[in-house]
Protein backbone atom coordinates (compact mmCIF):
# COMPACT_ATOMS: atom_id res chain seq x y z
CA UNK A 1 0.00 0.00 0.00
CA UNK A 2 1.31 3.19 -0.82
CA UNK A 3 2.72 5.37 1.53
CA UNK A 4 0.21 8.70 2.29
CA UNK A 5 2.11 12.13 2.14
CA UNK A 6 0.70 15.45 3.91
CA UNK A 7 2.60 18.39 1.90
CA UNK A 8 2.03 22.11 3.67
CA UNK A 9 2.83 25.07 1.70
CA UNK A 10 1.04 28.37 1.50
CA UNK A 11 2.45 28.56 -2.01
CA UNK A 12 -0.22 26.87 -4.57
CA UNK A 13 3.32 26.14 -7.13
CA UNK A 14 5.49 24.24 -4.16
CA UNK A 15 2.01 21.99 -3.33
CA UNK A 16 1.88 21.52 -6.94
CA UNK A 17 5.53 20.86 -7.77
CA UNK A 18 5.57 18.32 -4.69
CA UNK A 19 2.06 16.87 -5.58
CA UNK A 20 3.23 15.78 -9.40
CA UNK A 21 7.05 14.72 -8.48
CA UNK A 22 5.55 12.23 -5.49
CA UNK A 23 2.37 10.94 -7.37
CA UNK A 24 4.68 10.63 -10.11
CA UNK A 25 6.49 8.05 -7.45
CA UNK A 26 3.77 5.76 -6.71
CA UNK A 27 2.85 7.92 -3.26
CA UNK A 28 -0.33 9.10 -2.42
CA UNK A 29 -0.77 13.27 -1.43
CA UNK A 30 -3.12 15.15 0.41
CA UNK A 31 -2.39 19.04 0.47
CA UNK A 32 -2.51 22.02 3.14
CA UNK A 33 -1.97 26.13 2.83
CA UNK A 34 -1.79 26.34 6.20
CA UNK A 35 -0.47 25.20 9.95
CA UNK A 36 -4.39 24.78 10.84
CA UNK A 37 -5.50 23.17 8.06
CA UNK A 38 -2.42 20.58 8.38
CA UNK A 39 -3.51 20.12 11.90
CA UNK A 40 -7.12 19.69 10.73
CA UNK A 41 -5.68 16.92 8.09
CA UNK A 42 -3.60 15.39 10.67
CA UNK A 43 -6.90 14.62 12.95
CA UNK A 44 -9.08 13.24 9.95
CA UNK A 45 -6.29 11.32 8.08
CA UNK A 46 -4.00 8.86 8.04
CA UNK A 47 -0.71 10.24 7.47
CA UNK A 48 2.83 8.24 7.02
CA UNK A 49 4.82 11.79 6.27
CA UNK A 50 4.72 15.19 6.32
CA UNK A 51 6.29 17.80 4.16
CA UNK A 52 6.16 21.05 6.15
CA UNK A 53 7.15 24.68 4.98
CA UNK A 54 8.92 26.48 8.32
CA UNK A 55 7.31 30.24 6.87
CA UNK A 56 3.66 29.96 7.39
CA UNK A 57 0.72 32.83 7.49
CA UNK A 58 -0.63 32.71 11.46
CA UNK A 59 0.78 29.57 13.08
CA UNK A 60 3.96 29.08 11.81
CA UNK A 61 5.59 25.87 10.75
CA UNK A 62 7.50 25.43 13.96
CA UNK A 63 5.21 26.16 16.15
CA UNK A 64 2.55 23.54 14.05
CA UNK A 65 5.89 20.55 14.58
CA UNK A 66 5.88 22.15 18.24
CA UNK A 67 2.14 21.05 18.16
CA UNK A 68 2.51 18.05 16.45
CA UNK A 69 5.34 16.59 18.88
CA UNK A 70 2.71 16.69 21.81
CA UNK A 71 0.46 14.93 20.32
CA UNK A 72 0.18 11.23 21.44
CA UNK A 73 -0.59 10.11 17.78
CA UNK A 74 1.79 12.20 15.60
CA UNK A 75 4.84 12.37 17.82
CA UNK A 76 6.77 10.07 15.93
CA UNK A 77 5.43 11.21 12.56
CA UNK A 78 8.04 11.82 10.25
CA UNK A 79 8.75 15.75 9.17
CA UNK A 80 10.58 17.05 6.46
CA UNK A 81 10.56 20.97 7.08
CA UNK A 82 11.06 23.04 3.55
CA UNK A 83 12.12 26.65 3.96
CA UNK A 84 13.52 29.65 1.17
CA UNK A 85 14.76 32.16 3.36
CA UNK A 86 14.96 29.87 7.24
CA UNK A 87 17.49 31.34 9.73
CA UNK A 88 20.09 28.93 11.02
CA UNK A 89 18.58 29.46 14.44
CA UNK A 90 14.89 28.20 12.67
CA UNK A 91 16.78 25.28 11.38
CA UNK A 92 18.17 23.98 14.43
CA UNK A 93 15.18 24.71 16.66
CA UNK A 94 13.41 22.53 13.99
CA UNK A 95 15.90 19.56 14.17
CA UNK A 96 15.45 20.08 18.38
CA UNK A 97 11.43 19.89 17.87
CA UNK A 98 12.27 16.77 15.94
CA UNK A 99 12.29 17.49 12.48
CA UNK A 100 13.52 13.61 10.82
CA UNK A 101 15.48 16.56 7.80
CA UNK A 102 15.65 20.25 6.92
CA UNK A 103 15.96 21.49 2.92
CA UNK A 104 15.53 24.65 0.97
CA UNK A 105 13.91 25.75 -1.78
CA UNK A 106 14.05 25.73 -4.89
CA UNK A 107 13.42 22.21 -4.34
CA UNK A 108 15.67 19.37 -5.89
CA UNK A 109 13.88 16.56 -7.43
CA UNK A 110 15.81 13.43 -6.76
CA UNK A 111 16.79 14.83 -3.25
CA UNK A 112 13.22 15.18 -2.50
CA UNK A 113 12.72 11.30 -3.30
CA UNK A 114 15.79 10.16 -1.28
CA UNK A 115 14.81 12.08 1.54
CA UNK A 116 11.42 11.04 1.89
CA UNK A 117 11.99 7.16 0.72
CA UNK A 118 14.88 7.18 3.34
CA UNK A 119 12.60 8.68 6.38
CA UNK A 120 9.69 6.46 5.45
CA UNK A 121 11.87 3.45 5.45
CA UNK A 122 13.35 4.77 9.07
CA UNK A 123 10.09 5.32 10.18
CA UNK A 124 8.87 1.71 8.89
CA UNK A 125 11.95 0.21 10.92
CA UNK A 126 11.24 2.10 13.80
CA UNK A 127 7.68 0.95 14.07
CA UNK A 128 8.77 -2.74 13.69
CA UNK A 129 10.96 -2.57 16.67
CA UNK A 130 8.06 -1.00 18.88
CA UNK A 131 6.25 -3.63 17.22
CA UNK A 132 8.98 -6.41 18.68
CA UNK A 133 9.41 -4.89 21.86
CA UNK A 134 5.81 -5.05 22.97
CA UNK A 135 6.09 -8.52 22.03
CA UNK A 136 9.10 -8.94 24.00
CA UNK A 137 6.80 -7.25 26.94
CA UNK A 138 3.61 -9.04 26.77
CA UNK A 139 5.76 -12.16 26.92
CA UNK A 140 7.65 -11.09 30.17
CA UNK A 141 4.26 -9.31 31.72
CA UNK A 142 3.75 -10.33 34.93
CA UNK A 143 -0.03 -11.80 36.03
CA UNK A 144 -1.94 -12.58 38.85
CA UNK A 145 -4.27 -10.64 41.41
CA UNK A 146 -3.56 -12.14 44.23
CA UNK A 147 -2.85 -11.03 47.33
CA UNK A 148 0.97 -11.92 47.51
CA UNK A 149 0.98 -10.94 43.92
CA UNK A 150 -0.17 -7.27 44.56
CA UNK A 151 1.84 -6.76 47.21
CA UNK A 152 4.93 -7.58 45.05
CA UNK A 153 3.32 -4.99 42.19
CA UNK A 154 2.98 -2.27 45.02
CA UNK A 155 6.90 -2.92 45.61
CA UNK A 156 8.14 -2.59 42.14
CA UNK A 157 5.97 0.42 41.90
CA UNK A 158 8.20 2.39 44.52
CA UNK A 159 11.21 0.77 43.98
CA UNK A 160 11.44 0.41 40.45
CA UNK A 161 11.37 4.59 39.14
CA UNK A 162 14.66 4.63 42.00
CA UNK A 163 18.62 4.03 41.45
CA UNK A 164 18.57 1.72 44.22
CA UNK A 165 19.65 -1.54 44.01
CA UNK A 166 17.44 -4.83 44.48
CA UNK A 167 18.15 -8.09 45.42
CA UNK A 168 15.46 -10.48 44.26
CA UNK A 169 15.24 -13.90 45.87
CA UNK A 170 12.93 -17.18 45.61
CA UNK A 171 12.42 -20.71 44.56
CA UNK A 172 13.29 -21.70 41.56
CA UNK A 173 10.90 -21.19 38.79
CA UNK A 174 8.97 -18.41 40.35
CA UNK A 175 9.74 -15.76 38.00
CA UNK A 176 12.56 -13.56 39.38
CA UNK A 177 13.82 -12.36 35.69
CA UNK A 178 9.90 -10.97 35.14
CA UNK A 179 10.41 -9.24 38.50
CA UNK A 180 13.87 -7.87 37.05
CA UNK A 181 12.78 -7.09 33.50
CA UNK A 182 9.15 -5.03 35.49
CA UNK A 183 11.75 -2.98 37.31
CA UNK A 184 13.65 -1.92 34.28
CA UNK A 185 10.37 -1.40 32.39
CA UNK A 186 8.98 1.03 34.88
CA UNK A 187 12.17 2.75 34.99
CA UNK A 188 13.28 5.90 33.89
CA UNK A 189 15.71 3.81 32.08
CA UNK A 190 13.19 1.85 30.47
CA UNK A 191 14.17 2.22 26.80
CA UNK A 192 17.80 1.57 27.30
CA UNK A 193 19.14 -1.79 27.75
CA UNK A 194 18.58 -4.49 30.13
CA UNK A 195 21.49 -7.22 29.98
CA UNK A 196 21.02 -10.67 31.58
CA UNK A 197 24.03 -12.72 32.66
CA UNK A 198 23.30 -16.37 34.49
CA UNK A 199 26.29 -16.67 36.53
CA UNK A 200 25.75 -19.94 36.89
CA UNK A 201 25.62 -20.90 33.31
CA UNK A 202 28.98 -19.29 32.72
CA UNK A 203 32.37 -21.30 34.13
CA UNK A 204 33.89 -19.97 36.58
CA UNK A 205 37.35 -19.30 34.39
CA UNK A 206 34.97 -17.03 31.83
CA UNK A 207 32.75 -15.29 33.94
CA UNK A 208 35.10 -12.15 34.32
CA UNK A 209 35.79 -11.67 30.40
CA UNK A 210 32.15 -11.76 30.29
CA UNK A 211 31.45 -9.36 33.03
CA UNK A 212 34.03 -6.69 32.06
CA UNK A 213 35.26 -7.94 28.55
CA UNK A 214 38.79 -8.08 27.23
CA UNK A 215 41.82 -6.98 25.55
CA UNK A 216 43.29 -8.41 22.23
CA UNK A 217 45.37 -11.01 23.35
CA UNK A 218 44.31 -11.00 27.02
CA UNK A 219 44.33 -14.95 27.07
CA UNK A 220 44.75 -17.52 24.36
CA UNK A 221 41.85 -17.20 22.13
CA UNK A 222 41.33 -13.22 22.76
CA UNK A 223 42.28 -12.07 19.04
CA UNK A 224 40.42 -8.90 19.59
CA UNK A 225 38.63 -6.43 22.12
CA UNK A 226 35.60 -7.12 23.19
CA UNK A 227 33.02 -5.36 25.09
CA UNK A 228 31.74 -6.76 28.83
CA UNK A 229 28.29 -6.72 30.04
CA UNK A 230 28.90 -3.89 32.26
CA UNK A 231 29.53 -1.69 29.25
CA UNK A 232 26.74 -2.88 27.49
CA UNK A 233 24.87 -2.19 30.03
CA UNK A 234 25.65 1.19 30.08
CA UNK A 235 22.70 3.32 30.53
CA UNK A 236 20.59 0.45 31.35
CA UNK A 237 20.41 -2.21 33.60
CA UNK A 238 22.45 -5.10 34.54
CA UNK A 239 20.53 -8.43 35.96
CA UNK A 240 22.86 -10.62 37.32
CA UNK A 241 20.68 -13.81 37.51
CA UNK A 242 22.09 -16.70 40.01
CA UNK A 243 24.34 -14.45 41.97
CA UNK A 244 24.96 -16.80 44.29
CA UNK A 245 26.83 -19.27 42.23
CA UNK A 246 29.56 -16.42 41.50
CA UNK A 247 33.45 -17.17 42.09
CA UNK A 248 35.09 -15.42 44.75
CA UNK A 249 37.64 -13.59 42.58
CA UNK A 250 34.31 -11.94 40.14
CA UNK A 251 32.77 -11.25 43.22
CA UNK A 252 35.30 -8.56 44.04
CA UNK A 253 36.04 -7.27 40.67
CA UNK A 254 31.67 -6.88 40.90
CA UNK A 255 32.03 -4.60 44.59
CA UNK A 256 34.65 -2.89 43.34
CA UNK A 257 32.80 -1.46 40.24
CA UNK A 258 29.62 -0.72 42.38
CA UNK A 259 31.98 0.99 44.70
CA UNK A 260 33.43 3.37 41.86
CA UNK A 261 31.06 3.13 38.60
CA UNK A 262 34.04 1.78 37.04
CA UNK A 263 35.59 -1.42 35.26
CA UNK A 264 38.32 -2.65 33.88
CA UNK A 265 38.82 -5.14 30.81
CA UNK A 266 41.04 -8.88 31.42
CA UNK A 267 44.21 -7.63 30.18
CA UNK A 268 43.83 -3.85 30.64
CA UNK A 269 44.89 -1.21 32.75
CA UNK A 270 42.58 1.70 31.64
CA UNK A 271 39.74 2.41 33.59
CA UNK A 272 36.16 2.20 31.58
CA UNK A 273 33.07 4.42 33.69
CA UNK A 274 29.76 2.75 33.77
CA UNK A 275 26.88 4.27 34.27
CA UNK A 276 24.44 0.61 35.34
CA UNK A 277 22.13 -0.43 37.48
CA UNK A 278 22.67 -3.70 38.78
CA UNK A 279 19.33 -5.72 40.13
CA UNK A 280 20.32 -9.43 41.19
CA UNK A 281 18.63 -12.55 41.76
CA UNK A 282 19.45 -16.17 43.74
CA UNK A 283 17.53 -19.09 45.09
CA UNK A 284 20.04 -19.72 47.59
CA UNK A 285 19.67 -17.91 51.15
CA UNK A 286 22.79 -15.42 50.67
CA UNK A 287 22.68 -14.56 54.12
CA UNK A 288 23.93 -18.46 55.08
CA UNK A 289 26.40 -18.44 52.28
CA UNK A 290 28.19 -15.42 53.84
CA UNK A 291 28.19 -16.99 57.09
CA UNK A 292 29.90 -19.70 55.58
CA UNK A 293 32.47 -18.09 53.57
CA UNK A 294 31.32 -18.66 49.97
CA UNK A 295 30.01 -14.64 49.38
CA UNK A 296 31.14 -11.54 50.27
CA UNK A 297 29.36 -10.08 53.27
CA UNK A 298 30.38 -6.39 51.23
CA UNK A 299 28.76 -7.38 48.34
CA UNK A 300 25.30 -8.52 49.80
CA UNK A 301 24.66 -5.41 51.40
CA UNK A 302 25.93 -3.23 48.60
CA UNK A 303 23.39 -5.81 46.45
CA UNK A 304 21.22 -5.69 49.14
CA UNK A 305 19.68 -2.38 49.07
CA UNK A 306 15.94 -3.43 48.40
CA UNK A 307 15.40 -6.67 49.03
CA UNK A 308 12.31 -8.42 47.32
CA UNK A 309 10.87 -12.07 47.96
CA UNK A 310 9.78 -13.81 44.81
CA UNK A 311 6.52 -15.56 46.49
CA UNK A 312 6.10 -19.27 45.47
CA UNK A 313 2.92 -20.37 43.65
CA UNK A 314 1.53 -22.66 46.72
CA UNK A 315 1.44 -18.39 47.87
CA UNK A 316 -0.67 -17.54 45.06
CA UNK A 317 -3.35 -20.17 44.17
CA UNK A 318 -5.69 -17.99 42.84
CA UNK A 319 -3.44 -16.60 40.18
CA UNK A 320 -2.89 -20.25 38.74
CA UNK A 321 -6.25 -20.30 36.47
CA UNK A 322 -5.34 -17.35 35.16
CA UNK A 323 -1.69 -17.84 34.51
CA UNK A 324 -2.84 -21.45 33.26
CA UNK A 325 -5.07 -19.65 30.73
CA UNK A 326 -2.58 -17.36 29.61
CA UNK A 327 0.16 -20.07 28.75
CA UNK A 328 -2.41 -21.39 26.80
CA UNK A 329 -3.07 -18.33 24.71
CA UNK A 330 0.74 -17.26 24.32
CA UNK A 331 1.64 -21.31 23.31
CA UNK A 332 -1.35 -21.41 20.80
CA UNK A 333 -0.57 -17.49 19.16
CA UNK A 334 2.92 -18.77 19.00
CA UNK A 335 2.21 -21.73 16.72
CA UNK A 336 0.09 -20.68 14.69
CA UNK A 337 -3.18 -23.08 17.03
CA UNK A 338 -6.47 -22.18 17.76
CA UNK A 339 -6.39 -21.80 21.28
CA UNK A 340 -8.80 -25.02 23.17
CA UNK A 341 -10.99 -25.00 25.33
CA UNK A 342 -9.86 -26.00 28.49
CA UNK A 343 -12.55 -28.04 31.09
CA UNK A 344 -13.39 -26.63 34.35
CA UNK A 345 -12.30 -29.77 35.85
CA UNK A 346 -8.93 -29.47 34.77
CA UNK A 347 -8.63 -26.04 36.27
CA UNK A 348 -9.73 -27.11 39.65
CA UNK A 349 -7.13 -29.97 39.51
CA UNK A 350 -4.77 -27.40 38.41
CA UNK A 351 -5.25 -25.12 41.47
CA UNK A 352 -5.05 -27.94 43.96
CA UNK A 353 -1.72 -29.21 42.93
CA UNK A 354 1.34 -28.07 45.41
CA UNK A 355 3.86 -27.21 42.52
CA UNK A 356 7.51 -27.39 43.57
CA UNK A 357 8.76 -26.67 40.16
CA UNK A 358 6.57 -23.11 40.63
CA UNK A 359 5.41 -21.14 37.49
CA UNK A 360 7.60 -22.99 35.20
CA UNK A 361 6.33 -26.48 36.02
CA UNK A 362 2.78 -25.25 35.39
CA UNK A 363 3.95 -23.63 32.00
CA UNK A 364 5.47 -26.81 31.11
CA UNK A 365 1.91 -29.07 32.20
CA UNK A 366 -0.11 -26.51 30.26
CA UNK A 367 1.90 -26.86 26.92
CA UNK A 368 2.14 -30.58 27.11
CA UNK A 369 -1.72 -30.31 27.18
CA UNK A 370 -1.90 -28.23 24.28
CA UNK A 371 0.64 -30.17 22.33
CA UNK A 372 -1.36 -34.19 23.29
CA UNK A 373 -4.80 -33.65 24.21
CA UNK A 374 -7.56 -33.52 21.25
CA UNK A 375 -9.97 -30.86 20.35
CA UNK A 376 -10.34 -29.56 24.00
CA UNK A 377 -8.36 -30.09 27.03
CA UNK A 378 -10.12 -32.85 29.35
CA UNK A 379 -8.53 -34.41 32.61
CA UNK A 380 -8.02 -37.18 30.35
CA UNK A 381 -4.72 -34.89 29.37
CA UNK A 382 -3.99 -33.78 32.49
CA UNK A 383 -0.39 -35.38 33.59
CA UNK A 384 0.21 -37.43 36.95
CA UNK A 385 0.65 -35.09 39.64
CA UNK A 386 4.85 -34.98 40.15
CA UNK A 387 5.36 -36.56 36.34
CA UNK A 388 7.13 -33.63 35.12
CA UNK A 389 8.91 -32.88 38.41
CA UNK A 390 9.84 -36.55 39.40
CA UNK A 391 13.52 -35.87 37.50
CA UNK A 392 13.87 -33.33 40.62
CA UNK A 393 14.12 -36.07 42.50
CA UNK A 394 18.27 -37.24 42.54
CA UNK A 395 16.62 -39.72 44.96
CA UNK A 396 15.08 -41.89 42.48
CA UNK A 397 16.49 -40.88 38.99
CA UNK A 398 14.73 -42.45 36.24
CA UNK A 399 17.63 -44.43 35.15
CA UNK A 400 21.45 -45.31 36.04
CA UNK A 401 22.61 -41.67 34.57
CA UNK A 402 22.61 -38.61 37.66
CA UNK A 403 19.80 -36.30 37.59
CA UNK A 404 20.26 -33.48 35.52
CA UNK A 405 18.71 -30.88 37.97
CA UNK A 406 20.53 -30.02 41.05
CA UNK A 407 19.24 -29.66 44.60
CA UNK A 408 17.28 -26.32 43.83
CA UNK A 409 15.57 -27.88 40.91
CA UNK A 410 17.56 -25.96 38.30
CA UNK A 411 18.84 -27.88 35.22
CA UNK A 412 22.71 -28.44 35.26
CA UNK A 413 24.75 -27.19 32.83
CA UNK A 414 26.48 -29.04 30.49
CA UNK A 415 29.98 -28.26 32.15
CA UNK A 416 27.74 -29.59 35.91
CA UNK A 417 26.13 -32.52 34.58
CA UNK A 418 29.50 -33.81 32.79
CA UNK A 419 31.38 -33.81 36.26
CA UNK A 420 28.57 -35.63 37.58
CA UNK A 421 28.58 -38.59 35.39
CA UNK A 422 32.30 -38.64 35.05
CA UNK A 423 32.58 -38.53 39.17
CA UNK A 424 29.76 -41.45 39.08
CA UNK A 425 31.51 -43.55 36.61
CA UNK A 426 34.99 -43.30 38.73
CA UNK A 427 32.77 -44.48 41.74
CA UNK A 428 31.24 -47.19 40.16
CA UNK A 429 34.58 -48.59 38.61
CA UNK A 430 36.44 -48.40 41.66
CA UNK A 431 33.50 -50.15 43.43
CA UNK A 432 33.84 -52.78 40.31
CA UNK A 433 37.58 -53.37 41.28
CA UNK A 434 37.48 -53.07 45.41
CA UNK A 435 39.07 -49.81 45.02
CA UNK A 436 42.39 -50.82 43.30
CA UNK A 437 43.39 -47.43 42.20
CA UNK A 438 45.91 -49.30 39.56
CA UNK A 439 43.08 -51.46 38.23
CA UNK A 440 40.67 -48.48 38.12
CA UNK A 441 43.17 -46.30 36.26
CA UNK A 442 43.75 -49.04 33.77
CA UNK A 443 39.81 -49.64 33.31
CA UNK A 444 39.11 -45.86 32.63
CA UNK A 445 42.61 -45.38 30.54
CA UNK A 446 44.12 -42.71 32.54
CA UNK A 447 47.13 -42.20 34.21
CA UNK A 448 47.35 -43.59 37.92
CA UNK A 449 48.15 -39.99 39.08
CA UNK A 450 45.93 -38.52 36.69
CA UNK A 451 43.26 -40.78 38.45
CA UNK A 452 44.53 -39.45 41.91
CA UNK A 453 43.73 -35.83 40.61
CA UNK A 454 40.34 -36.56 39.28
CA UNK A 455 39.29 -38.20 42.84
CA UNK A 456 40.97 -35.35 44.65
CA UNK A 457 39.19 -33.00 42.58
CA UNK A 458 36.11 -34.38 43.23
CA UNK A 459 36.39 -35.16 46.40
CA UNK A 460 35.88 -39.07 46.28
CA UNK A 461 37.46 -41.18 49.15
CA UNK A 462 37.04 -44.77 50.15
CA UNK A 463 34.25 -44.49 53.08
CA UNK A 464 31.84 -42.89 49.67
CA UNK A 465 31.72 -46.52 48.52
Amino acid sequence: MAATILVVDDEKNIRRTLRMVLEGSGFNTLEASSAEQCLETLETNEVDLLILDVRLPKMSGIEALEKIRNEPDTRKLPVLMVSGHASVAEAVQAVQLGATDFFEKPLDRERILVTVRNALQTWQLQREVEQLRADVEHRYEMIGESRAIRSLFAQLEKVAPTTGRVLISGESGTGKELIARAIHRLSPRADRSFVKVNCAAIPAELIESELFGYERGAFTGAQGRKKGMFELAHGGTLFLDEIGDMSASAQAKVLRALQSGEISRVGGEKAIAVDVRVLAATNKALELEVKEGRFREDLYFRLNVVPIVSPPLRERKSDIVLLARAFLREFSLENGLREKPIDDDVLEALTGRPWPGNVRELRNVVERMAILSGDRITMDDLPEEGVLSEVRRESSPPSDLPASFDESGERLTLRAYRSRVEKNYILQTLDEVGWNISRAATILGVERTNLHKKMRSYGIRREEA
